[in-house]
């Protein structure tokens, strides 16, 4: 027994050697790397805000995981900069610059080849295929030159009509004309709204409320049901290989079956339209996408039958998920704010003083929709962060709100985040950030610090389509219907602070939404 304490002695003391080389080693390459930013003020800490597998705030080990969607601008005002500089130890010591300063995004989004996108970052938006969201340099520029002419005037009233469309179809045949509709999560009216837009608008697929509800022959799930399933629940494919998904739990059945679900109807939909004898004249997505992709003269330049399903795979949920999400803190707002509901409606009532549905030239005067889709965008931008790297060794000049100004070097490989809450909340460029004022869009406004649709060359091409839909979306609502929070018995006597926190508790997956917000609808 002595003989073997003493051999594990032995053998302990060689370990406990390494580990403190070790040790000194990757503390003196994190003072290297702390030293490359002139030590400009931060985080210091273990791990970075990306470590999936400690997703907490604690002070030393990591800032946390989307920390400035909840500390939105107060941990900049504590350094007195709209730049921070984060080292982490672990599992590398690596640099990221955290920036919520309007020239400086102005910058990194306007130089592409300075700033490129790290496209690991987006390898789960590749399930289906390469596409323009998750790829870089020639490939992409291959990819958005086919892509891009899809997003036109003609889809835009495309658009504008099919919305009107879908959410009168809404008031007669789901809603059934009632006085008063309440409803459990305002999720469930917007995402069935944008679902159904872009299923006609995107894919050219004409559906109404009722018959959505019917899997076609082949199917066992609905598109609609398919796409929702596969975009909610999208970080699976990150978690866990395809084989586990198809025998695991009963969430990563249902997510594999609607994951295979959506892929066959992407394959049946480019080849239904690939093999059409008669070519008609169509404006949605799918088709100017397929007519582009065929009129290019290079085939070289041609999408594959993979970048074809992935670029559909991303209309699909980027048109349908971040509208749906971002209307549902448009309405939760108008409902917290009657006042500024008012405002809106009277702005509606200007324009279209009988009872008719506006058309696609009135939609540049329905401004306050549009102030209120903005204002919404503002206080939640689907996305928290963009992010990028620097492909050079470079530097950012920052003042202050003192008017004093810094350098701070970047050095090659940093890791940049554009902090969109943390600059849409700046009180710098927004007066009373925290405040819901729609109006701040109606004038002048701080463009370069309203980031939602990014910008720059990789500015997001469907931000017509969004913004038509919404502000149809949001016209058609408010001009029938004034819309409130549903009172529940287990909140009375609750501040509005309370009540507002409550409405607006947000969750996250591709992007952020309404955990849950009952509202109700009444009748003008």
């Amino acid at each position: 027994m002595w003989e073997f304490t003493l051999t594990l002695q032995k053998a302990a003391l060689p370990l406990a050697l390494i580990c403190v080389l070790y040790a000194v080693r990757k503390f003196a390459e994190f003072r290297q790397v702390v030293r490359l930013t002139n030590n400009w003020p931060g985080f210091r800490t273990l791990f970075n805000d990306r470590f999936l597998f400690f997703p907490f705030r604690v002070r030393g080990i990591s800032p946390g995981l989307q920390w400035m969607f909840y500390t939105k601008h107060s941990d900049f005002a504590k350094t007195g900069w709209d730049v921070l500089a984060a080292v982490n130890v672990f599992p590398s010591p690596g640099i990221t610059y955290y920036i919520a300063d309007a020239a400086i995004t102005k910058e990194v989004l306007g130089a592409r080849a300075r700033f490129p996108k790290p496209t690991e970052t987006y390898e789960v938006l590749a399930t289906f295929g390469s596409n323009i969201l998750v790829t870089e340099g020639d490939v992409w520029k291959r990819q958005r030159k086919i892509a891009a002419p899809a997003f036109s005037e003609r889809n835009n009233r495309l658009v504008w009509d099919e919305t009107i469309r879908i959410v009168e179809d809404l008031f007669h045949n789901v809603w059934e004309d009632k006085d008063v509709v309440e409803i459990n999560h305002v999720l469930d009216i917007t995402v069935g709204i944008t679902l159904l837009v872009i299923g006609v608008a995107g894919f050219g697929r004409q559906i109404s409320w009722v018959e959505d509800g019917i899997a076609p022959p082949g199917h066992s799930m609905t598109f609609k049901d398919a796409l929702y399933k596969v975009s909610h629940d999208l970080f699976l494919k990150i978690v866990f290989p395809t084989w586990l998904l198809r025998i695991g739990t009963p969430k990563m059945r249902a997510f594999a079956r609607a994951h295979a679900e959506l892929d066959a109807y992407l394959k049946e939909m480019v080849q239904n339209r690939k093999s059409a004898t008669i070519k008609e004249e169509r404006h949605d997505l799918f088709t100017s996408l397929l007519d582009a992709n065929e009129d290019e003269a290079d085939d070289k330049a041609k999408l594959t039958d993979s970048e074809l399903f992935g670029n559909v795979f991303i209309f699909l949920v980027a048109g349908y998920e971040t509208t749906a999400h971002t209307l549902a803190y448009a309405f939760i707002f108008l409902a917290l704010y009657p006042e500024e509901q008012e405002k809106f409606y009277q702005n509606i009532k200007s324009i279209l003083p009988s009872d008719r549905a506006p058309t696609y030239d009135e939609f540049s005067s329905l401004s306050y929709a549009m102030a209120v889709f903005h204002e919404a965008l503002r206080h939640f931008a689907p996305v928290i962060t963009i992010p990028k790297k620097s492909a050079e060794d470079t530097t950012f000049t920052v003042t202050n709100p003192a008017g004093k100004k810094a350098t701070i070097p970047v050095p090659r490989g940093s890791y940049l985040a554009l902090c969109t809450s943390s600059l849409h909340h700046n009180p710098r460029y927004w007066d009373d950030p925290e405040a819901f004022k729609p109006e701040r869009f109606l004038g002048n406004y701080p463009r370069d610090a309203f980031i939602p649709f990014s910008g720059g060359p990789r500015g997001c091409i469907g931000r017509g389509f969004a913004e038509t839909e919404a502000v149809a979306v949001l016209s058609m609502i408010v001009s029938r219907y004034k819309v409130e929070v549903r009172e529940e018995p287990q909140f009375v006597g609750e501040t509005f602070e309370q009540r507002r926190a409550r409405l607006l508790e947000t969750d996250n997956t591709l992007t952020i939404y309404p955990k849950r917000a009952p509202l109700v609808f009444k009748r003008r």
